[in-house]
């Protein structure tokens, strides 16, 4: 098992990565001196299958594990949804001693840490990561929410975790388009922060594509690490963690205009990814082959890198309704080259549009 710690002062937490440690995640939770009764939010595909090991480990190290189940998808991270996390609670008797583990995928985590965040005003909770997406990048550094018929995480709340546990063994049931698209979020961290990440993934593609558990919790790990590094520098996304959201620009429109659960998660980032490398390229920032670069590494990963057809003023409409977009224009991270990032602040997004290809 590897660790590292998340350095945020008195809110510090560690994340543990490594194969076959879920039975150890009421342990965990004992070392951190939480209250009896958890609730474990989760959904109607990692429930059946992971449930019972949790609650067992939870029940053991003297627990009281309640199971609350929602829906399995995008589409149901919705108001309507929080509801019957709220209501299990209530209706579970948790007090403010008590705490929540979010055990499933990004949707779960992003529900139940924003369910933590404001039940009884603050109750603790730990991420238990069961997708690739999530474990390596929704469950560290505390951004909970849910979406909007307007735009994706336009409501929610940065509410840090008390722990992550991650098992790289929950990846052996995840379907295979769910696992390619956390590659994504992978291939991420090293086009704006990492070269030598980006380089391993190139290398890795077949042992990847096996989920090889060895190079997954290395890779994971690594993943991890930068993150809570950019975290640890800007918790509320002021401005470095900014950097964290290259590729989801243009990916929440994909997602937005597409309708929730049409593009996964990462399949969106990966389109957004390309677009944005584009926008770089046309500004000087990287080069024709950093951009064939990153399409060739997504494309072996069987990732999408096409933006959808659209209006070219649905797109406008749909960015302008982005959660970075302010007074000052939008925020649109480009890289520079690979390992390398800019931040800018466009109010014209006719350039977007254009090279870009939108409506076209």
């Amino acid at each position: 098992m590897e660790t590292l710690t998340v350095g945020l002062g008195d809110r510090s937490y560690t994340i543990r990565g490594g194969s076959g440690i879920l039975p150890g995640i009421g342990a965990f939770c004992r070392e951190l001196g939480l209250g009896r009764i958890v609730a474990v939010v989760t959904n109607t595909t990692v429930g059946p299958l992971y449930y019972g090991p949790v609650a067992d480990s939870l029940a053991a190290a003297g627990f009281s594990p309640l199971r609350v189940e929602l829906p399995d998808g995008e589409e149901f991270k919705t108001s309507a949804t929080m509801n019957i996390i709220y209501d299990a609670l209530i209706d579970g008797g948790l007090t403010r001693d008590s705490f929540i583990v979010a055990l499933g995928g990004g949707v779960v985590g992003d529900m139940a840490g924003f369910a933590a965040a404001t039940y009884l005003r603050g109750i603790p909770f730990v991420q238990v990561p069961t997708t690739l997406l999530a474990q390596v990048d929704s469950s560290v550094g505390g951004k909970t929410g849910i979406n909007h018929p307007r735009g994706k995480n336009l409501i929610g709340a940065f509410y840090q975790p008390r722990a992550v546990v991650i098992d790289v063994e929950t990846l052996t049931t995840l379907p295979e388009r769910e696992y390619l698209a956390g590659m994504a979020e992978v291939v991420k961290y090293g086009v704006v922060l990492d070269p030598q990440l980006f380089a391993e993934v190139e290398r890795n593609i077949t042992p990847i594509l096996a989920r090889d558990r060895d190079v997954l919790t290395r890779i994971i790990m690594a993943c991890c690490a930068i993150k809570a590094s950019v975290v640890e520098k800007d918790e509320r996304e002021s401005g470095l963690r900014a950097v964290l959201n290259y590729g989801h620009t243009l990916g929440h429109a994909v997602e937005t205009l597409a309708g929730y659960g049409t593009f996964l998660h990462g399949e969106a980032v990966a389109i957004g990814m390309v677009q944005a490398a584009k926008l770089a390229e046309h500004r000087g920032e990287a080069t024709a082959d950093d951009t064939g670069r990153l399409r060739a590494l997504l494309e072996s990963l069987k990732l999408p890198v096409e933006l959808p057809v659209f209006a070219a003023e649905a797109y406008r409409e749909a960015l302008l309704r982005d959660k970075k977009a302010r007074d000052t224009g939008l925020s649109f991270v480009l890289n520079n080259g690979i390992g390398g990032f800019s931040i800018v602040r466009l109010r014209d997004l006719s350039e977007v549009i254009d090279v870009c290809g939108i409506g076209g």
